[in-house]
């Protein structure tokens, strides 16, 4: 039996946790509000406490200002966003000249490419040196492949 398949052999408790939110730090919500709505071609819904939610289907995106309180911390490495339209992403960060400028797997990370796992994809940055991917749907990698 492959490791895929042990994995998903095993039962899942009624009270599983699932994942809702991710928090995004930056230093000026405004900008963020700005970049993110533009780059996920979404429109943002500011809360109290200095934070925007971006809703990106199950998972909500929260951007936090946390200027009053320090610098901005970056995101884990990297977040993920499966997209329909990948040259209509790709169109808006780099209008937003956020395309990232490191290579991933001996390729450009800010060019659309197929990468090696078959994901087809391209990776950005914002203001805030949060790194971000964007994957076409229907080539996204998943454990059971």
């Amino acid at each position: 039996m492959s490791e895929a398949s042990k994995l998903a052999a095993v039962k899942q408790p009624d009270d599983a946790p699932q994942f809702f939110r991710l928090n995004v730090e930056v230093g000026n919500l405004d900008d963020a509000v700005s970049f993110y709505g533009k780059l996920l071609g979404v429109e943002g819904r500011k809360q109290p406490g200095r934070r925007c939610y971006f809703v990106c289907g199950p998972v909500t995106l929260q951007v936090l200002d946390v200027s009053s309180v320090g610098q901005p911390h970056m995101a884990a490495k990297s977040l993920y966003f499966t997209v329909k339209n990948l040259e209509a992403a790709f169109a808006r960060a780099k209008a937003l000249n956020c395309l990232s400028r490191e290579d991933v797997h001996d390729a450009p990370g800010g060019g659309i490419v197929v990468r090696p796992w078959g994901e087809r994809s391209f990776y950005a940055e914002d203001p805030w040196k949060n790194p971000l991917c964007f994957v076409e749907e229907g080539t996204v990698y998943s454990d059971s492949d």
